[in-house]
């Protein structure tokens, strides 16, 4: 069977609900959203991604004067209103140098200029502030600000140098995705073709030199063989900063059953994604339908704005599928199931003001405790709430540091202290 064949069986394997965006989703009741709150007062809420410095780019041309985080900011993927109202206590700022840069040569020179965007909106924010080690965030936690941090979304941004990628830990970036969409010089990504089916030697070099430097290595976006390269290689653990379980939905970006079971033994942890091509389980489904239709129409039709007219058209008549807190809640259960619970965090993703593009109930970052009501709501503990909002995190940076302490400990010859 042909490869369009086969989109045009699965594509009709759905049912008319799944493209006619039916879902629905019931706000918790009040009782269930007033513990999941009370529960978050006592401990830090960390997500690990959010795209501001690029909403930044895309909305105002990276004007800072134009903006002030602490009013409401509609046309942005964060601002201080919907932080608090989400009861945030840490945020690491993502830091996206474009895939097409490497093309130009400008990857380097992209990541510099989101990293000094995220430095100006952080300097500028009161209620922001820097934090560059698990303790610094549960200090500024309870002296009531959000603990900021960077993280670098494509190892391309250190155009193949390990002086860049130490510059940057100087520079406050404590996580670096070790690729973006695309494939680069020494690491293979999850949406892109294989070259090296892996990290190379020098990909190798770079997880431990992060190591050493104190920075956690990040496997989203990356291959699955990139995933298990990293984890046999870093001594620390490692973090997915925003991904979901490959089988509660097939994107190519979720992780496979056999990274997830290796998980406790690194003791890495997966922050959860809500974005809407991640989450649903009919999410790639339709997306085969999609790629169907518009192969169909450009087999028929010579005018590109014409099939672009008529595509636009089809995806009016079949929404996108987004899913809602519930499937994202289903991807937390799988996670647990396979990793266990010491292994789940938030990584939310947020990246524009379409909140059509992340899922129902989870469309900014004021609807977190959404999330953790429908847990309770499932049977999820207070510990288990506490573990998912930040303490896995936090354990897991604790031990990238105990890493990073160690290996420079014995650099300088000295006797590294006990774990």
């Amino acid at each position: 069977m042909t490869s369009q064949a086969i989109c045009v069986v699965l594509a009709g394997l759905l049912l008319p609900s799944d493209l006619a965006g039916q879902e629905r989703w019931t706000p918790p009741d009040s009782a269930l959203l007033a513990r999941a709150r009370a529960i978050l007062k006592d401990v830090p809420l960390i997500d690990s991604h959010n795209d501001l410095a690029t909403s930044i780019f895309v909305a105002f041309k990276g004007d800072m004067s134009k903006i002030d985080l602490r009013q409401p900011q509609p046309k942005l993927s964060a601002d201080v209103p919907r932080l608090r109202a989400g009861m945030v206590g840490a945020q690491f700022w993502s830091a996206w140098p474009s895939f097409d840069s490497v093309k130009t040569g400008g990857a380097l020179r992209q990541a510099l200029r989101e990293i000094d965007l995220i430095h100006q909106f952080v300097d500028r924010t009161p209620d922001l502030a820097w934090a560059g080690t698990a303790d610094d965030i549960e200090r500024l936690w309870r002296q009531g600000k959000i603990a900021s941090l960077i993280g670098l979304e494509g190892g391309e941004g250190i155009d193949n140098t390990l002086a860049a990628l130490r510059l940057f830990h100087k520079l406050g970036v404590r996580y670096m995705t070790l690729t973006h969409w695309g494939t680069h010089d020494w690491a293979d990504a999850a949406t892109d073709f294989p070259r090296w089916h892996g990290l190379t030697e020098f990909g190798e070099q770079v997880v431990r030199e992060m190591n050493r430097v104190g920075m956690l290595v990040d496997i989203s976006h990356v291959s699955p063989e990139t995933m298990r390269d990293a984890l046999r290689v870093s001594e620390a653990p490692v973090i997915f900063s925003h991904s979901d379980a490959l089988a509660i939905n097939s994107h190519p970006r979720n992780v496979p059953d056999d990274v997830l079971a290796l998980l406790p033994k690194n003791g890495g942890v997966v922050m959860v994604n809500f974005i809407a091509s991640f989450v649903p389980r009919s999410g790639p489904a339709w997306a085969l339908r999609r790629d169907s239709v518009a192969e169909q129409l450009h087999s028929e039709l010579n005018d590109s704005a014409q099939i672009a007219r008529r595509l636009e058209d089809w995806e009016r008549r079949n929404p996108h599928p987004r899913g809602t807190v519930a499937d994202v809640a289903d991807h937390i259960d799988h996670i647990r199931k396979v990793a266990g619970i010491d292994h789940i965090g938030i990584g939310s993703d947020f990246y524009t003001d379409e909140p059509t593009a992340m899922s129902i109930g989870l469309e900014d970052p004021s609807t977190y405790p959404n999330l953790f009501a429908e847990l309770l709501r499932r049977g999820y503990t207070e510990e288990d709430l506490k573990k998912i909002s930040g303490m896995n995190l936090l354990r897991a940076m604790r031990g990238m540091e105990r890493v990073a302490a160690r290996r420079q400990a014995l650099e300088k010859g000295g006797v590294p202290k006990s774990d």
